[in-house]
């Protein structure tokens, strides 16, 4: 990962576009081919970003950055004055480890894939990625691949997670096109307006019912 923290103008040319005065920023570029430009608030949530794929060119003189996507959109990232400039090589993140509920509820639900709905088949509990496993892979009742993230509280950064799975696996011809489901015993509002943006559908899992103490029901949405 590299981090730059810059006194810098940014642009965006795409679908819209918008214009990023000049204020001194943190800029990460990671090893995924990610750029992303943040300010001193806002959590984790950057002002502007470029997901992978996507290039980086510098000019000569290091003072215009250009990032390019597969679709042809651009942040120019207009560097006046650079106060550090560091890289650092983080290796391969082991993810989150999952609470008890979060692992009994996958190995539930990968007992029951019939509960998605008639025909869904497991292909694999815990299937590996470069940056960590995905909860279940499996197929629906259509016999498309399905990769399905299991929460305990479905939030935002569950989202991100999968989606970042998602491009993984979307990658490999033998599985694409792959498609995704949040999993979870609750989601909140915006977690869910985020996966329906994404194309992600949205599981609320029963934990009681699917251990047989209640109904054994799944609502799908």
């Amino acid at each position: 990962m590299r981090l730059v923290i810059a006194r810098c103008s940014v642009d965006y040319a795409g679908r819209l576009s918008a214009h990023l005065p000049s204020a001194t920023r943190l800029l990460l570029v990671k090893a995924d081919g990610s750029v992303s430009i943040h300010a001193d608030d806002r959590a984790y949530k950057p002002l502007n970003w470029m997901s992978p794929p996507c290039s980086l060119k510098e000019s000569e003189e290091g003072r215009v950055w250009t990032v390019t996507n597969k679709a042809g959109e651009q942040l120019i990232i207009s560097i006046e004055e650079v106060l550090h400039d560091s890289s650092h090589e983080l290796g391969v993140d082991p993810g989150l480890i999952k609470d008890g509920v979060e692992a009994h509820l996958q190995e539930l639900l990968a007992d029951r894939m019939e509960v998605l709905g008639e025909g869904w088949t497991l292909i694999r509990r815990e299937y590996p990625t470069a940056i960590g496993p995905v909860d279940i892979l499996c197929r629906d009742g259509e016999g498309a691949t399905v990769a399905i993230e299991i929460k305990r509280r479905g939030e935002i950064d569950g989202v991100e997670q999968l989606t970042r799975y998602l491009e993984l696996l979307n990658r490999d011809p033998l599985l694409a096109p792959v498609k995704g489901v949040f999993a979870a015993q609750e989601i909140k509002p915006q977690a869910r307006v985020l996966a329906t943006d994404r194309g992600i559908g949205c599981v609320v899992l029963d934990y009681d019912g699917m251990r047989g103490i209640q109904d054994d029901k799944l609502r799908l949405f």
